[in-house]
């Protein structure tokens, strides 16, 4: 038995080493046939080995053929694998033009076959000619006839793509050609790869005309990439902004103060002019264009222009420039007539209208201030857009001048009379006057009697009678109302007056008709959380509180309820009256409830005074009469139950 296993073992041994051998010569056999050189199957035919014709020589092997010493088969290995290049699928690799014909250029890449390219891929090489090496990439190593499929196009897309990503990674600088223009930019071709260039990042300053860059080949840098959408965004702006810093760090470190530059306006806005001094930009503020009073820096300057500008400040580490326009002429207060002194009169035009007055400009660069209360003689403060607008050229007194600090107030209303003259003249106490509504506050009405004299009437001196919380319940400006003159301070220029005093005061009437405890008809006007207001006869109005506007069902009294109030309080010195519906037929029930007290009273008084007169005639009664007054006596105490 066990050599019968050890006999099997043997066999498998035998056959496991002839199914190794036959692999290998398998492999070798590939390995021979991938590795041939046609230069050696030629040379292989041509041996005397093989038979030229005729069948498979069967005793080739017994003639040594494919017998080679060690040494002989590592030389022919040696010789046979230097013959082609190892290539693969996806890379890029170099070839030498053979042949050009009109469709194709034939490539020798170092493989079995040549590779072929279609001529238009090397239309940007009108000068290629046969030995000239090019980069091809390798598609296919055969298509369906056995050819090596190459391709320049994807070789130079791929070695651009390569190239952009470097020059994003290393902040390098990149060469393109402008190809077109696109919807907010240009199209840039770099290497074959399209990059957009935006508009924004064309110039430093705005580009108008996009045309004129079409058809230019200029430098880049890549700022962003999309892997995924193979987009490419480009920059021209960002190299021109680096050599533009370099320039500002040398120009700002030679600048002083009171330096004098030449500049072009490179941009106008509300606030100022942007000077380009060549390579560093400075701002010329608005304030600084000229010494007279501009609305807009366009009203001097225009772009491209250029001018002499000085140097007023600057920021070293900002590289921030200040610079002046107005600085480089004469200050106006300089020139201004020396004849000129408080009380003179001048004339010129209104070039500001603020809340608080108006700028008087008399040559340009030097203006003065009329305030709002040297416009008017009226001590009511008015809107200066009352008095005057810009343009308005108007004539003006010098109140106050100082040329050293180059200042100048003005006054208009000094050109007429003070209306306060003689006030108490025209205007004695006690005395009637017109007056027009101007203004009002909670407190009061400010009315005008003329042009520069004002008064107030308080809301108390409006109405004797009606209760106003605001004035604007009782008049409205523009309106005319007649006054008496209260009160008159001639040194503070204050006038106090009133509309009611124009009648006698009612309230002395008013104390005769509503007495306290006195019923009168009322119409609820306005009802609140505390009370009613209600309208009482002569114009008068009634506070009713809200317990007192209860009606007798239980509900209270609405808006425009008709009915009887009493007085329940009467103050003149406030002129205030405090009635009630209630305390009527609250105090009619309490008259009825005494008159029937009452009446019960006298009913049992006189049911008392019975009944004593007969205890007393019981005493002289015999005993048949006792059931006579026993009869009596019931019918006297049954009358009295009934009455109660």
């Amino acid at each position: 038995m066990a050599k019968k296993q050890e006999a099997e073992k043997e066999l498998a041994a035998k056959n496991a080493e002839l199914q190794g051998a036959d692999t290998k010569v398998v492999k070798d056999t590939e390995k021979i046939e991938s590795e041939a050189d046609s230069n050696l199957i030629d040379e292989i035919k041509s041996n005397t080995w093989i038979t030229p014709a005729g069948d498979f020589d069967w005793d080739a092997d017994e003639k040594a053929f494919g017998n080679y010493s060690e040494a002989e088969r590592t030389k022919m290995e040696e010789q046979y694998a230097g013959t082609f290049n190892q290539i693969n699928q996806g890379e890029i690799i170099e070839g030498i033009v053979v042949s050009i014909n009109s469709k194709d250029v034939v490539l020798n890449v170092g493989f079995k076959s040549d590779g072929l390219v279609a001529k238009t891929e090397f239309r940007d090489l009108p000068d290629l000619k046969i030995g000239d090496t090019v980069d091809v990439f390798v598609e296919s190593q055969e298509d369906a006839n056995g050819q090596l499929v190459l391709s320049r196009k994807r070789a130079k897309t791929q070695k651009s793509w390569e190239s952009i990503n470097e020059a994003l990674e290393n902040d390098a600088i990149i060469d393109g050609f402008v190809k077109s223009r696109t919807k907010g930019g240009l199209i840039v071709d770099i290497k074959g790869v399209e990059a957009f260039l935006p508009g924004s990042q064309i110039d430093i300053k705005p580009i108008r005309d996009y045309d004129i860059y079409v058809g230019k080949t200029m430098e880049f840098k890549v700022v962003k990439i999309n892997h995924e959408f193979k987009n490419v965004v480009v920059s021209h702006k960002v190299l021109i902004e680096d050599d533009l810093e370099n320039q500002k760090s040398e120009i700002v470190s030679k600048l002083e103060k009171g330096q004098v530059l030449e500049g072009t306006v490179k941009n106008i806005t509300d606030f100022g002019v942007f000077i380009d001094l060549g390579g560093v930009d400075g701002l010329l503020h608005i304030t600084d264009i000229s010494w007279g009073r501009i609305e807009h820096p366009r009203e001097v300057l225009a772009l491209d222009q250029t001018i002499n500008v000085v140097v007023l400040d600057f920021d070293d580490e900002k590289k921030r420039i200040a610079l002046g326009l107005k600085q480089l002429s004469q200050h106006p207060w300089e020139s201004l007539d020396t004849a000129l002194e408080i009380g003179s009169k001048v004339k010129g035009k209104i070039v500001t209208v603020a809340d608080y007055g108006a700028f008087l400009e008399i040559i340009p660069g030097v203006e003065g201030l009329i305030h709002v209360s040297e416009m008017s003689w009226s001590q009511n403060l008015r809107s200066p857009q009352e008095f005057l607008k810009v343009g308005d050229e108007i004539e003006a007194q010098i109140l106050t001048l100082d040329r050293e600090d180059r200042k100048m107030s003005l006054g208009i209303k000094q050109l007429t009379p003070d209306p306060w003259q003689n006030i108490t003249e025209r205007y004695p106490v006690g005395s009637k006057q017109s007056a027009v509504v101007k203004n009002m506050t909670n407190f009061g009405v400010f009315v005008e009697l003329e042009d520069g004299i004002d008064g107030l009437i308080h809301i108390s001196d409006l109405s004797w009678s009606k209760k106003i919380n605001h004035p604007n319940e009782f008049t409205k400006v523009g309106e005319t109302l007649d006054v008496v003159v209260l009160e008159l301070d001639e040194e503070n220029r204050k006038l106090s007056l009133g509309h009611k005093q124009l009648e006698e005061n009612p309230w002395d009437t008013f104390e005769t008709i509503f007495t306290e405890g006195s019923i009168h008809e009322g119409t609820v006007i306005k009802v609140g959380e505390k009370g009613d207001i209600v309208a009482l006869q002569y114009g008068v109005e009634g506070f009713c509180p809200s317990k007192h506007s209860v009606k007798e069902d239980g509900s209270a009294l609405k808006v425009d309820d008709a009915t009887e109030f009493k007085i329940i309080e009467f103050n003149k010195e406030n002129k205030r009256l405090v009635i009630s519906h209630s305390r009527i037929w609250e105090d009619a029930k309490e008259e009825v409830r005494k008159e029937e007290s009452n009446s019960r009273k006298k009913d049992a008084k006189a049911a008392s005074t019975a009944v004593k007169k007969v205890k007393d005639s019981v005493e002289k009664s015999t005993l048949g009469d006792l059931g006579v007054l026993a009869q009596l006596k019931e019918q006297m105490e049954g009358d009295e139950k009934k009455s109660k």
